[in-house]
């Protein structure tokens, strides 16, 4: 079943992405391999890190109320609860399984060497004001197998749900995105997945009419949307 969206609005017509350079230490900065309006001001921090522990430069965008960073291996044991908390309908790869993997130490070790997703990555979100992180959002490769369009991705834990924060979390990613060069981005959803299809209706997605049936855990839709 189709539903209706707003018209979105151009990037063109936000404000333009603000870029500095700072030097910071990060602890252990990996990239992982898995509502309100959006922020007026934007703000795209290229940090320069100590070549000796990353060897290139990691993005951070920065919201009115979040820090988009990589990932760090301090924060697996969030990863870990996100897993906990996904619903049943979920496919069973991407739950917890009955022999309890992945575990903490699987989260750690994927932190640690997993960087497969296209720029600017699988971010963690962190909360700036409690220092906490509370979910994850970024690009990550199309199944649909095409590398110049990567996808649209989001997940954060439930007592955070309902308070915008993937939407302002997302346009920050659609920033960066056209910022890196994109012209359009992709986004499957569950069709029971009302939040999720809430907040991609916020940023501008629009069916494409493809559906990928699945009696068991829930058709997938895919949706796009052009920068």
């Amino acid at each position: 079943m189709r539903y209706q969206t707003s018209r979105p609005t151009p990037m063109s017509a936000r404000k333009p992405v603000l870029h500095r350079t700072i030097h910071c230490p990060v602890e252990d900065p990996y990239p992982y391999p898995a509502v309100v309006e959006p922020a007026r001001a934007i703000t795209s921090i290229i940090i320069a890190m100590d070549h000796a522990r990353v060897p290139q430069a990691e993005a951070v965008l920065v919201t009115d109320r979040l820090l988009l960073r990589p990932w760090r291996v301090s924060d697996a044991a969030v990863q870990r609860e996100l897993w906990t908390e996904r619903d049943p309908r979920v496919p069973p790869h991407r739950r917890i399984g009955p022999d309890g993997h992945p575990s903490l130490e699987d989260l750690e070790d994927r932190i640690r060497h997993d960087d497969r997703h296209p720029s600017p990555g699988l971010l963690a979100a962190e909360q700036m004001s409690s220092g906490q992180v509370i979910g994850y959002c970024g690009l990550i490769p199309n199944g649909n197998g095409c590398a110049e369009e990567p996808e649209l991705a989001f997940e954060f834990l439930r007592k955070t749900w309902r308070q915008g924060f993937a939407t302002e979390a997302s346009w920050a990613i659609l920033e960066r995105a056209q910022a890196s060069g994109y012209r359009r981005l992709w986004a499957t959803v569950r069709d029971w997945n009302t939040a999720s299809r809430r907040v991609l209706d916020k940023l501008g997605f629009v069916e494409t009419g493809q559906v990928e049936p699945d009696a068991v855990h829930g058709d997938s839709l895919f949706t796009t949307r052009t920068l």
